[in-house]
């Protein structure tokens, strides 16, 4: 692989976290339904958090591109591309659910993903067991904040639950391969201000 492999691959991330492109259909396991059947007040809620959870897994390819480049344990490295691939499902995934819901993503997503991508390099330079004790960090609260969700979309809208559910299962298995792969424990004030960087993603989200 050449030095500019990784710059490429990266860009190519970029490029699809955050510009408009043709997402490929749900998967029927999902279900189906007829979003415009729903309350307009409903519809547009969901969509809400649709994209919030949108530009959570804008950032998830972020972090964890991050993360590959800037591990030098090839075996971690491929850990990361790996997860980074399963990410990008939840990232077709909520893009083609707020399509069908009649909404956009996150204006603010090349913001986003910027952000998360420095914040990915920092945590990567500090180590591979702070680097993973990051991972498993967001991926824990990554799943709580889809616990929420959960609990504010419709019953009836089996179609969004379901997607949220599958994605929560996969966020807390890439937590426990993280601990499982020797992640070290942040220390409190690292936690409380991710979870206050991320209060401030997702109320701007949930809105542009």
């Amino acid at each position: 692989m050449s030095i500019l492999d990784p710059l490429i691959i990266n860009f190519d991330t970029f490029l699809k976290s955050v510009l408009t492109h043709t997402v490929p259909p749900l998967p029927t396991t999902f279900g189906q339904d007829d979003p415009t059947a729903m309350p307009a007040a409903e519809r547009k809620e969901t969509a809400a958090l649709m994209r919030v959870n949108h530009v959570g897994e804008v950032c998830a390819q972020a972090l964890y591109r991050a993360h590959a480049l800037s591990t030098h344990n090839p075996a971690l490295k491929q850990k990361f591309d790996q997860a980074a691939a399963e990410e990008q499902s939840h990232l077709d995934w909520t893009r083609a659910r707020i399509e069908q819901l009649g909404d956009r993503t996150s204006l603010l997503n090349p913001l986003w993903y910027a952000g998360a991508f420095c914040i990915g390099l920092v945590a990567g330079r500090l180590g591979d067991k702070i680097s993973l004790g990051f991972m498993a960090e967001t991926e824990r609260q990554v799943e709580e904040h889809l616990d929420s969700h959960l609990q504010r979309i419709p019953v009836q809208d089996t179609v969004s639950r379901n997607i949220v559910q599958h994605m929560k299962d996969d966020e807390a298995r890439h937590a426990t391969q993280a601990t499982q792969l020797g992640a070290a424990e942040l220390p409190p004030p690292a936690k409380r201000l991710m979870r206050a960087a991320a209060k401030v993603m997702t109320t701007l989200a949930h809105r542009i």
